[in-house]
């Protein structure tokens, strides 16, 4: 139960057209029956583990240190799952997205500048993810990138259409990408024939990581790619879209379901996650090819290092599988920033046309400029901006989670919260070496 804690009673929910839309059945029917009404959310979440933001990381860190990366992805793994439940908690105990929390917590002149500092990471989400569907386009069928990324504006239409036939139908389409694209990386990584003794290997702490500057600079790409700030906002406003019960009983329940749903998701997500790193390491850092940070260079060597003319293709497949993915949850994620911090609420349409517009504008300025060469270092680029907007999410979902006052008695247990605010103080730790590191040359 909550108490008065909050300043004002909980709102109109998030994305409303959809809130407790799926049943989730009651004490008749099956604890695996209910569990699987619960399935969904997680999955959207795990999206963020393979944006095409992701596989710039991803390839440019293999290629360059091998399997040396792979601890930063369990790492980041590990921060995913924990700060996901906070956000199912927050969702559960309060009724409350991440966005509306801040607004009722927090005086103006701190939630605005949150407000903004989510719409910025939303906007290089989007960024990654015009790019990556763009390039996908380019290496399947041709079509030049500065068209490509025009094209991917008409994915609003796609959204559009199936938030009318309902939530599960998004859900859907989000798995049924997901699957795909593992199918492809199984095939891919098959044919590169990794040392599977290395990529254990890998998944050891390395102080190189800490040590050598550029290493530093992918690692905190790959956590920026994968925890990803807008996934904290998104994943507590699709939680209600579960119509559980509100007695205590029935919301640890859907607590504990929603922390499987999240969890299962991650950790499939890991596998795939890890599948682009180990790829780029078994393919290009094992035959000096250490400078592979574009994506369209990727494509054009796996055919001869693999001797395959299948794996460009599935490569191409799921690249373009990962940007549609990355579109849907990105879109929702910002109508909830949007609706959540300034109680603004206009057609998902118009949202979708202007954050797509943001992101446009950047990705044709590099192209025109440097050429698809720039493409590359645009998209890592753009993650470690999302590394360094984390603590902006991170320490007010611990802060709300933590609160008794707030919370009731779903409060997080202590154990769980020292772990996150550990998590937000590495990461701003690392975001301060990495600036100092530039700053100074």
């Amino acid at each position: 139960m909550t108490t008065n804690a909050w300043r004002q009673e909980s709102e109109t929910p998030s994305l409303s057209e959809v809130f407790r839309t799926i049943a989730v059945g009651n004490g008749g029917t099956s604890r695996f029956r209910r569990f699987l009404a619960f399935i969904g959310p997680g999955y959207l979440v795990a999206v963020g583990y393979m944006d095409p933001g992701n596989w710039a990381t991803s390839l440019a860190g293999g290629a360059a240190f091998g399997y040396t990366l792979l601890f930063v992805a369990l790492l980041s793994n590990i921060m995913a799952i924990l700060l996901q439940s906070l956000c199912a908690r927050l969702a559960v105990a309060s009724g409350r997205d991440l966005a509306q929390a801040c607004r009722d917590a927090f005086p103006k002149w701190m939630s605005i500048p949150l407000w903004i500092f989510a719409e910025l990471a939303i906007i290089a989400t989007d960024l990654a993810e015009v790019i990556g569907t763009a390039i996908g386009l380019n290496l399947l069928f041709g079509i030049p990138l500065e068209i490509g990324i025009f094209i991917t504006a008409a994915d609003v239409f796609l959204i559009l259409w199936l938030q009318n036939k309902g939530f599960r139908w998004i859900e859907a389409l989000i798995i049924s990408l997901m699957a795909l694209i593992a199918a492809c990386f199984v095939v891919l990584i098959a044919q590169a024939d990794p040392v599977w003794g290395e990529v254990i290997a890998g998944f050891a702490p390395s102080r190189e990581i800490f040590n050598n500057p550029t290493m530093l600079y992918l690692a905190l790409g790959i956590i920026g790619a994968t925890v990803m700030p807008h996934n904290l906002y998104l994943h507590s406003g699709i939680v209600q879209t579960r119509a559980f019960g509100l007695d205590l009983p029935s919301k640890r329940e859907a607590l504990r379901l929603a922390t499987w749903d999240s969890t299962i998701a991650l950790m499939f997500a890991l596998t795939i996650n890890a599948s682009i790193l180990i790829l780029a390491a078994a393919a290009f850092y094992t035959v000096g090819q250490n400078d592979v940070a574009e994506i369209d260079k990727a494509h054009l060597l796996l055919e001869p290092l693999l001797g395959s003319s299948l794996a460009p293709v599935l490569f191409g497949v799921a690249l373009l599988c990962a940007g549609l993915n990355s579109t849907v949850t990105a879109t929702m994620a910002g109508q909830i920033v949007m609706e959540g911090f300034i109680n603004l609420r206009i057609a998902p349409w118009a949202r979708r046309l202007i954050t797509r517009g943001l992101a446009i504008i950047p990705a044709i300025f590099v192209i025109l400029l440097y050429g698809s060469g720039g493409v590359g270092e645009l998209l890592i680029l753009s993650q470690v901006v999302l590394s360094f907007q984390l603590p902006f999410a991170i320490v007010p979902l611990v802060m709300f989670t933590a609160s008794r006052a707030k919370m009731g008695e779903l409060v997080a247990p202590r154990w769980l919260t020292g772990l996150c605010w550990l998590i937000a103080a590495l990461i701003i730790v690392l975001n301060v070496n990495l600036l100092s590191t530039v700053l100074l040359g």
